[in-house]
């Protein structure tokens, strides 16, 4: 990783850039057919799909919650709903997602959210020196270590990935 840059002109880049947290942006070339965006980014960067951590939304009780789990697995809801101190969660409606966070589905960042929302990090990040997640655009991911995207997000680490 470099020093930081705020390029890519994103809410998430410019949130790394102010933080001063060492990241680095990796641009690569979107598939718009792709299923998973996240496999698509770690399949055309070359990086293994436990490194690269999806965002995805839920709604935890009625109230939005953000999850972070590595593309190689998927969200465990429950599991989720514990983390959160909730008793169900269920996915997001991609519209409201869209609203909360300022982002496109497939470019949704944990960083730089139009407004902040609980945020849980899958604990399998904790035993990596860098994680990949969106930078805020389909075809740009910003790396960086696990504790910086915990501090600047107030993110809780607990198990809420499956496979």
């Amino acid at each position: 990783m470099g020093k930081p840059k705020g390029g890519g002109g994103t809410p998430a880049t410019v949130a790394a850039a102010k933080a001063k947290i060492e990241h680095t942006l990796h641009p690569y070339e979107p598939d718009p057919d792709a299923e998973s965006h996240g496999a698509a980014a770690a399949d055309a960067l070359g990086i293994p799909h436990d490194r690269i951590f999806k965002t995805l939304l839920a709604e935890v009780d009625g109230r939005l919650t953000v999850a972070v789990v590595p593309v190689s697995g998927s969200l465990d809801l429950k599991a989720l709903a514990a983390a959160a101190g909730g008793k169900r969660a269920r996915m997001a409606d991609p519209r409201d997602a869209e609203r909360a966070t300022g982002y496109v589905v497939g470019g949704i960042s944990p960083l730089g959210q139009r407004r902040r929302l609980p945020t849980v990090l899958d604990e399998s990040a904790s035993a990596l020196p860098t994680i990949y997640v969106s930078a805020g655009r389909r075809g740009l991911q910003i790396e960086l270590r696990p504790a910086d995207l915990v501090r600047l997000t107030g993110a809780e680490v607990a198990a809420v990935a499956r496979g």
